[in-house]
Protein backbone atom coordinates (compact mmCIF):
# COMPACT_ATOMS: atom_id res chain seq x y z
CA UNK A 1 0.00 0.00 0.00
CA UNK A 2 1.69 3.35 -0.60
CA UNK A 3 2.42 5.61 2.08
CA UNK A 4 -0.84 7.36 3.37
CA UNK A 5 -1.24 10.72 4.98
CA UNK A 6 -4.40 11.46 6.98
CA UNK A 7 -5.48 14.72 8.77
CA UNK A 8 -7.06 14.47 11.55
CA UNK A 9 -9.23 17.67 12.95
CA UNK A 10 -8.02 19.01 16.48
CA UNK A 11 -8.07 21.78 18.84
CA UNK A 12 -6.07 24.17 18.49
CA UNK A 13 -5.97 23.09 14.79
CA UNK A 14 -5.76 19.61 12.58
CA UNK A 15 -2.65 17.17 13.11
CA UNK A 16 -1.35 14.66 10.72
CA UNK A 17 -1.43 10.59 11.31
CA UNK A 18 1.15 9.10 9.05
CA UNK A 19 0.61 5.41 7.98
CA UNK A 20 3.46 3.79 6.44
CA UNK A 21 5.03 -0.34 6.62
CA UNK A 22 8.41 0.40 7.65
CA UNK A 23 8.15 3.74 8.97
CA UNK A 24 10.35 3.36 12.20
CA UNK A 25 13.20 2.78 10.04
CA UNK A 26 12.81 6.28 8.43
CA UNK A 27 11.04 7.89 11.11
CA UNK A 28 14.02 11.02 11.74
CA UNK A 29 12.86 13.19 9.42
CA UNK A 30 9.44 13.44 11.17
CA UNK A 31 11.04 14.58 14.17
CA UNK A 32 12.40 17.88 13.07
CA UNK A 33 9.61 20.11 14.32
CA UNK A 34 11.30 19.15 17.77
CA UNK A 35 14.81 19.97 16.87
CA UNK A 36 16.63 21.70 20.19
CA UNK A 37 13.98 20.29 22.62
CA UNK A 38 13.53 17.03 24.55
CA UNK A 39 10.99 14.36 23.44
CA UNK A 40 10.31 11.72 27.01
CA UNK A 41 10.03 8.43 25.40
CA UNK A 42 6.97 6.60 27.42
CA UNK A 43 6.95 2.71 26.72
CA UNK A 44 6.23 -0.40 28.44
CA UNK A 45 8.33 -3.47 29.15
CA UNK A 46 7.55 -5.41 26.22
CA UNK A 47 7.75 -2.57 23.14
CA UNK A 48 11.09 -1.34 24.74
CA UNK A 49 13.32 -4.41 23.42
CA UNK A 50 11.71 -3.79 20.09
CA UNK A 51 11.46 -0.52 19.52
CA UNK A 52 13.19 1.80 22.14
CA UNK A 53 16.43 2.15 20.71
CA UNK A 54 14.85 2.84 17.22
CA UNK A 55 12.84 5.58 18.38
CA UNK A 56 15.77 7.13 20.64
CA UNK A 57 18.13 6.76 17.74
CA UNK A 58 15.87 8.77 15.39
CA UNK A 59 15.24 11.60 17.37
CA UNK A 60 19.28 12.06 18.39
CA UNK A 61 19.54 11.63 14.48
CA UNK A 62 16.76 14.73 14.15
CA UNK A 63 18.69 16.97 16.85
CA UNK A 64 16.06 16.15 19.61
CA UNK A 65 17.38 14.92 23.17
CA UNK A 66 15.38 12.05 24.29
CA UNK A 67 14.38 10.21 27.75
CA UNK A 68 13.33 7.20 28.11
CA UNK A 69 11.11 5.34 30.93
CA UNK A 70 9.96 2.19 30.85
CA UNK A 71 6.57 1.04 32.56
CA UNK A 72 5.07 -2.41 33.73
CA UNK A 73 2.98 -3.96 30.65
CA UNK A 74 -0.82 -4.14 31.03
CA UNK A 75 -3.65 -2.28 32.07
CA UNK A 76 -3.24 -2.01 35.30
CA UNK A 77 -0.38 0.33 34.34
CA UNK A 78 -3.64 3.16 33.30
CA UNK A 79 -3.95 4.18 37.20
CA UNK A 80 -3.06 7.14 39.65
CA UNK A 81 -0.01 5.72 40.70
CA UNK A 82 1.66 5.01 37.85
CA UNK A 83 0.32 8.71 36.66
CA UNK A 84 2.01 10.26 39.83
CA UNK A 85 5.38 8.14 38.86
CA UNK A 86 5.17 9.38 35.08
CA UNK A 87 4.98 13.43 36.91
CA UNK A 88 7.88 13.04 39.37
CA UNK A 89 9.88 11.78 35.87
CA UNK A 90 9.01 14.74 33.53
CA UNK A 91 10.14 17.13 36.89
CA UNK A 92 13.40 15.06 37.02
CA UNK A 93 13.81 15.03 33.50
CA UNK A 94 13.52 18.46 33.53
CA UNK A 95 10.55 18.67 30.39
CA UNK A 96 9.37 22.15 29.98
CA UNK A 97 6.04 23.15 27.94
CA UNK A 98 8.27 23.52 25.11
CA UNK A 99 9.20 19.89 24.81
CA UNK A 100 7.36 16.94 24.88
CA UNK A 101 6.39 13.51 25.40
CA UNK A 102 6.28 10.39 23.17
CA UNK A 103 4.02 7.32 23.57
CA UNK A 104 5.77 4.72 21.92
CA UNK A 105 3.20 1.24 22.94
CA UNK A 106 -0.21 0.45 22.57
CA UNK A 107 -3.41 2.09 23.92
CA UNK A 108 -2.79 1.88 27.86
CA UNK A 109 0.59 3.67 27.00
CA UNK A 110 -1.43 6.65 25.07
CA UNK A 111 -3.98 6.78 27.23
CA UNK A 112 -2.05 7.41 30.11
CA UNK A 113 0.75 8.98 28.34
CA UNK A 114 -1.98 11.45 26.64
CA UNK A 115 -3.31 12.14 30.27
CA UNK A 116 -0.19 13.33 32.09
CA UNK A 117 0.30 15.83 28.48
CA UNK A 118 -2.51 17.18 28.75
CA UNK A 119 -1.95 17.87 32.67
CA UNK A 120 1.55 18.01 33.14
CA UNK A 121 1.99 21.82 33.03
CA UNK A 122 -1.49 22.54 32.11
CA UNK A 123 -0.35 20.95 28.59
CA UNK A 124 2.77 20.00 26.49
CA UNK A 125 3.37 18.99 23.10
CA UNK A 126 1.98 14.94 22.51
CA UNK A 127 3.09 12.54 19.79
CA UNK A 128 1.39 9.09 19.21
CA UNK A 129 3.78 5.96 17.78
CA UNK A 130 0.79 3.45 18.25
CA UNK A 131 2.25 -0.59 17.91
CA UNK A 132 -0.69 -2.20 18.38
CA UNK A 133 -3.70 -2.90 16.23
CA UNK A 134 -6.25 -1.56 18.96
CA UNK A 135 -3.98 1.98 19.53
CA UNK A 136 -3.50 2.08 15.49
CA UNK A 137 -7.43 1.61 14.67
CA UNK A 138 -8.89 3.70 17.52
CA UNK A 139 -7.08 4.96 20.83
CA UNK A 140 -4.13 6.71 18.90
CA UNK A 141 -6.73 9.10 17.34
CA UNK A 142 -9.35 11.62 18.41
CA UNK A 143 -8.07 13.04 21.18
CA UNK A 144 -9.11 11.13 24.07
CA UNK A 145 -6.73 10.13 26.98
CA UNK A 146 -7.63 9.13 30.61
CA UNK A 147 -6.69 6.80 33.13
CA UNK A 148 -8.82 4.09 35.10
CA UNK A 149 -10.30 4.32 38.76
CA UNK A 150 -11.10 1.26 41.04
CA UNK A 151 -15.07 1.98 40.03
CA UNK A 152 -14.89 2.24 36.66
CA UNK A 153 -13.22 2.31 33.56
CA UNK A 154 -11.68 5.54 31.67
CA UNK A 155 -13.23 8.02 34.39
CA UNK A 156 -10.83 10.33 34.96
CA UNK A 157 -9.42 11.80 31.41
CA UNK A 158 -9.20 14.93 29.81
CA UNK A 159 -9.75 15.38 25.34
CA UNK A 160 -6.33 16.27 24.51
CA UNK A 161 -5.12 16.09 20.88
CA UNK A 162 -1.70 14.76 19.84
CA UNK A 163 0.76 16.84 17.50
CA UNK A 164 1.80 14.15 15.18
CA UNK A 165 0.53 10.31 14.85
CA UNK A 166 2.92 8.24 13.56
CA UNK A 167 1.97 4.72 12.33
CA UNK A 168 4.06 1.28 11.20
CA UNK A 169 1.73 -0.98 10.32
CA UNK A 170 5.02 -3.39 10.36
CA UNK A 171 4.93 -3.61 14.22
CA UNK A 172 1.60 -5.88 13.75
CA UNK A 173 3.74 -8.64 13.07
CA UNK A 174 5.70 -8.58 16.48
CA UNK A 175 1.51 -9.31 18.25
CA UNK A 176 0.49 -12.52 20.41
CA UNK A 177 -2.97 -13.93 18.64
CA UNK A 178 -5.09 -11.87 21.86
CA UNK A 179 -3.42 -8.34 20.84
CA UNK A 180 -4.51 -8.77 17.37
CA UNK A 181 -7.86 -9.88 18.30
CA UNK A 182 -8.37 -7.51 20.30
CA UNK A 183 -7.34 -4.95 18.05
CA UNK A 184 -10.03 -6.90 15.27
CA UNK A 185 -12.32 -6.38 18.10
CA UNK A 186 -12.47 -2.67 17.10
CA UNK A 187 -11.82 -3.20 13.72
CA UNK A 188 -15.65 -4.71 13.41
CA UNK A 189 -17.09 -2.21 15.84
CA UNK A 190 -16.23 0.40 12.85
CA UNK A 191 -18.02 -1.93 10.39
CA UNK A 192 -21.00 -2.71 12.62
CA UNK A 193 -21.36 1.41 13.27
CA UNK A 194 -20.14 3.27 9.76
CA UNK A 195 -18.90 1.31 6.86
CA UNK A 196 -21.06 -1.54 6.03
CA UNK A 197 -18.89 -2.60 2.99
CA UNK A 198 -15.79 -2.87 5.46
CA UNK A 199 -18.14 -5.33 7.31
CA UNK A 200 -19.06 -7.38 4.53
CA UNK A 201 -15.05 -7.25 3.13
CA UNK A 202 -14.06 -8.51 7.03
CA UNK A 203 -17.19 -10.85 6.85
CA UNK A 204 -15.83 -12.40 3.05
CA UNK A 205 -12.34 -12.81 4.56
CA UNK A 206 -13.31 -14.88 6.84
CA UNK A 207 -10.13 -15.43 8.57
CA UNK A 208 -7.59 -13.84 10.45
CA UNK A 209 -5.07 -15.63 7.92
CA UNK A 210 -7.01 -14.08 4.93
CA UNK A 211 -7.21 -10.71 6.31
CA UNK A 212 -4.09 -9.89 7.63
CA UNK A 213 -2.75 -8.85 4.12
CA UNK A 214 -5.79 -5.86 4.16
CA UNK A 215 -4.67 -4.88 7.50
CA UNK A 216 -2.72 -1.77 6.17
CA UNK A 217 -5.73 -0.82 4.18
CA UNK A 218 -8.14 -1.25 7.53
CA UNK A 219 -6.19 0.54 9.38
CA UNK A 220 -5.99 3.89 7.29
CA UNK A 221 -10.11 3.01 6.58
CA UNK A 222 -10.94 3.02 10.61
CA UNK A 223 -8.33 6.15 10.92
CA UNK A 224 -10.71 7.94 8.01
CA UNK A 225 -14.22 6.96 9.39
CA UNK A 226 -13.05 7.98 13.34
CA UNK A 227 -11.21 11.30 11.83
CA UNK A 228 -15.24 11.97 10.24
CA UNK A 229 -16.92 11.44 13.17
CA UNK A 230 -14.16 13.80 15.23
CA UNK A 231 -14.81 16.02 13.20
CA UNK A 232 -18.21 16.29 13.96
CA UNK A 233 -18.32 15.97 17.58
CA UNK A 234 -14.97 16.72 19.14
CA UNK A 235 -16.25 16.59 22.36
CA UNK A 236 -18.16 13.45 22.55
CA UNK A 237 -21.73 15.32 23.04
CA UNK A 238 -23.46 13.99 20.13
CA UNK A 239 -22.43 11.73 17.14
CA UNK A 240 -19.31 10.76 18.86
CA UNK A 241 -21.24 8.46 21.18
CA UNK A 242 -21.53 5.89 18.45
CA UNK A 243 -17.81 4.97 18.80
CA UNK A 244 -18.69 3.59 22.12
CA UNK A 245 -20.71 0.82 20.32
CA UNK A 246 -20.22 -2.34 22.91
CA UNK A 247 -18.42 -0.36 25.32
CA UNK A 248 -20.83 0.65 27.87
CA UNK A 249 -20.96 -3.93 28.98
CA UNK A 250 -17.47 -3.70 27.64
CA UNK A 251 -16.08 -1.21 30.48
CA UNK A 252 -17.87 -3.18 32.77
CA UNK A 253 -16.55 -6.90 31.98
CA UNK A 254 -12.81 -5.02 32.51
CA UNK A 255 -13.75 -3.07 35.59
CA UNK A 256 -15.58 -6.35 37.20
CA UNK A 257 -13.04 -9.25 35.88
CA UNK A 258 -10.08 -6.85 36.93
CA UNK A 259 -8.36 -4.48 34.79
CA UNK A 260 -5.63 -6.66 32.08
CA UNK A 261 -7.77 -10.09 32.77
CA UNK A 262 -10.10 -9.64 29.76
CA UNK A 263 -8.23 -7.02 26.88
CA UNK A 264 -10.54 -4.23 26.37
CA UNK A 265 -11.20 -5.30 22.54
CA UNK A 266 -12.35 -8.61 23.47
CA UNK A 267 -14.67 -7.19 26.19
CA UNK A 268 -15.94 -4.74 23.14
CA UNK A 269 -16.52 -7.94 21.08
CA UNK A 270 -19.10 -9.62 23.84
CA UNK A 271 -20.53 -5.95 24.10
CA UNK A 272 -21.42 -5.66 20.41
CA UNK A 273 -23.15 -8.96 20.79
CA UNK A 274 -25.10 -7.39 23.80
CA UNK A 275 -26.25 -4.42 22.16
CA UNK A 276 -27.09 -6.15 19.06
CA UNK A 277 -29.28 -7.99 21.68
CA UNK A 278 -30.76 -5.13 23.25
CA UNK A 279 -31.09 -3.10 20.53
CA UNK A 280 -33.49 -6.01 19.35
CA UNK A 281 -35.40 -6.32 22.04
CA UNK A 282 -35.43 -2.13 22.26
CA UNK A 283 -37.47 -2.35 18.23
CA UNK A 284 -34.45 -0.68 16.86
CA UNK A 285 -32.05 -3.71 15.57
CA UNK A 286 -33.00 -5.91 12.91
CA UNK A 287 -33.57 -9.36 14.60
CA UNK A 288 -30.87 -11.07 12.38
CA UNK A 289 -28.05 -8.37 12.98
CA UNK A 290 -27.40 -10.34 16.70
CA UNK A 291 -26.73 -13.00 14.39
CA UNK A 292 -24.28 -12.21 11.75
CA UNK A 293 -22.55 -10.28 14.72
CA UNK A 294 -21.80 -13.52 16.80
CA UNK A 295 -20.70 -14.96 13.10
CA UNK A 296 -18.05 -13.12 11.92
CA UNK A 297 -16.56 -12.59 15.60
CA UNK A 298 -16.59 -16.49 15.62
CA UNK A 299 -14.73 -16.59 12.70
CA UNK A 300 -12.06 -14.67 13.91
CA UNK A 301 -12.13 -16.40 16.92
CA UNK A 302 -13.38 -13.55 19.18
CA UNK A 303 -15.33 -14.06 22.50
CA UNK A 304 -19.05 -13.37 21.87
CA UNK A 305 -20.03 -14.79 25.55
CA UNK A 306 -20.27 -12.51 29.17
CA UNK A 307 -17.78 -14.86 31.20
CA UNK A 308 -19.09 -17.02 33.80
CA UNK A 309 -19.40 -15.45 37.03
CA UNK A 310 -19.88 -11.90 35.87
CA UNK A 311 -23.64 -11.87 36.45
CA UNK A 312 -25.80 -8.78 35.70
CA UNK A 313 -25.44 -7.65 39.88
CA UNK A 314 -22.24 -7.65 39.63
CA UNK A 315 -22.08 -5.44 35.86
CA UNK A 316 -24.54 -3.20 36.92
CA UNK A 317 -23.16 -0.40 38.77
CA UNK A 318 -20.11 -0.39 36.91
CA UNK A 319 -22.71 0.34 33.66
CA UNK A 320 -24.79 2.87 35.91
CA UNK A 321 -21.41 4.54 35.82
CA UNK A 322 -20.83 5.01 32.42
CA UNK A 323 -19.83 8.09 31.03
CA UNK A 324 -22.95 8.55 28.81
CA UNK A 325 -24.90 7.92 31.63
CA UNK A 326 -27.15 11.15 32.62
CA UNK A 327 -29.88 11.30 35.19
CA UNK A 328 -31.98 7.81 35.56
CA UNK A 329 -30.82 6.70 31.60
CA UNK A 330 -27.73 5.28 30.13
CA UNK A 331 -27.66 6.58 26.38
CA UNK A 332 -26.38 3.18 25.01
CA UNK A 333 -25.82 2.53 21.06
CA UNK A 334 -27.90 0.64 18.75
CA UNK A 335 -27.40 -0.87 15.36
CA UNK A 336 -30.51 0.35 12.87
CA UNK A 337 -28.83 -1.98 10.87
CA UNK A 338 -24.94 -3.08 10.03
CA UNK A 339 -23.32 -0.23 8.90
CA UNK A 340 -25.53 2.52 10.60
CA UNK A 341 -26.00 3.35 14.52
CA UNK A 342 -27.23 5.99 16.89
CA UNK A 343 -27.22 6.40 21.01
CA UNK A 344 -30.46 5.75 22.58
CA UNK A 345 -31.48 6.74 25.73
CA UNK A 346 -32.65 3.55 27.99
CA UNK A 347 -33.83 4.22 31.42
CA UNK A 348 -31.28 2.31 34.35
CA UNK A 349 -34.00 0.10 35.42
CA UNK A 350 -34.98 -0.95 31.92
CA UNK A 351 -31.10 -1.60 31.09
CA UNK A 352 -30.97 -3.96 34.15
CA UNK A 353 -33.61 -5.91 32.71
CA UNK A 354 -31.81 -5.94 29.58
CA UNK A 355 -29.05 -7.19 31.53
CA UNK A 356 -30.60 -9.96 33.28
CA UNK A 357 -32.55 -11.15 30.40
CA UNK A 358 -29.11 -11.25 28.52
CA UNK A 359 -27.44 -13.02 31.93
CA UNK A 360 -30.12 -16.14 32.10
CA UNK A 361 -30.05 -16.78 27.70
CA UNK A 362 -28.29 -20.04 27.72
CA UNK A 363 -24.88 -19.44 26.20
CA UNK A 364 -23.01 -21.08 23.42
CA UNK A 365 -20.28 -23.78 24.06
CA UNK A 366 -16.79 -22.95 23.40
CA UNK A 367 -17.68 -18.90 22.84
CA UNK A 368 -14.95 -17.75 24.93
CA UNK A 369 -11.39 -18.07 23.69
CA UNK A 370 -9.48 -16.62 26.49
Amino acid sequence: MPDVQIRIPGNPGEYPVVIESGLLSRISPRFKPFEGRKVAVITDENVAPLYAERITAALDAAGVRPVVRVLPAGETTKCMDQLEGLYDFLLTSGITRTDAVLALGGGVIGDLTGYAAATFLRGIRFIQVPTTLLAQVDSSVGGKVAINHPRGKNLLGAFYQPELVLIDTDTLSTLDERQVGAGLGEVIKYGCILDAALFERIEACGSRENLAPLYPEIVARCIELKGQVVFEDPYDRGLRMILNFGHTLAHAIENAAGYGEILHGEAVCIGMVAAAAWGTRLGITPPDTESRIRHILTDYSLPIEIPSGLTAERLFPSMALDKKASGKEIRIVCLEKIGRSRTVPVPAVRLKELMEQLSSAPRCQDANPF
